[in-house]
């Protein structure tokens, strides 16, 4: 990878510790990798960052900037709540897919797979996933707000409902990372419909699939 400019080693520090944690493991790749990655001198990395810890902060700030930019796309506007989940979903496998296609592997959930890491062993890390994963069934719970609000659904605690599709998801995500098989992330949007409550023959018109 080029030097680059010095102004924008912070960024390519950002990114390069992404791409390596995500395709391996935080503790697999150590600071002087990601530093020869990213074409930066090791001094650069201290002037932005104290610790591998900071950086992975950092990090956990990108991958989330980018899954609101998802989650937040003015061209789901259009659609009804369930449908918009549904997109979603479609995006993550297609997302996922790409990382199959592209390297050959599935490398699942960013978040995810740091939480089963280093949940156990660093403290700031869990307590950052932990607010993420709070944010995230935040933005699920509006979105069945939305829908109970239009009658595709039954009324319920729909935060308990967001928290039971977020777990849900992750756990697809994890399966199928360990198959390496993307293509059993197309059992989320499913499996999501029947948590929410939605009826068969609503479920069957936004995936196009009996939902028995």
């Amino acid at each position: 990878m080029p030097m680059g400019r010095t102004s924008n080693a912070r960024e390519r520090l950002i990114e390069s510790a992404s791409e390596l944690w995500h395709s391996r493991s935080y503790a697999d790749v150590g600071v002087n990798e990601i530093c020869e990655h990213a074409g930066a001198r090791k001094g650069s990395f201290y002037h932005f960052f104290s610790s591998k810890q900071d950086l992975a902060l950092a990090v956990i700030d990108s991958f989330w900037s980018q899954a609101k930019v998802r989650l937040l796309d003015p061209a789901l506007d259009s659609a009804g709540p369930l449908e918009k989940l549904v997109k979603l979903l479609d995006g993550e496998y297609e997302v996922q897919r790409s990382f199959k296609d592209s390297t050959g592997s599935m490398f699942g959930c960013p978040f995810g797979n740091l939480a089963v890491e280093m949940s156990t062993q660093d403290e700031v890390l869990r307590r950052r996933l932990t607010e993420l994963f709070y944010e995230l069934a935040e933005h699920v719970e509006r979105i069945l707000d939305d829908a109970v609000a239009a009658g595709e659904i039954p009324a319920q605690d729909t935060r308990a409902t967001a928290i039971a599709i977020e777990a849900y998801v992750e756990g697809m995500l994890l399966f199928a990372k360990t198959a390496n098989d993307p293509e059993l992330i197309k059992d989320l949007a499913p499996g999501v419909l029947r948590l929410a409550g939605a009826s068969p023959q609503f479920a069957e018109q936004l995936v196009g699939a009996p939902q028995a």
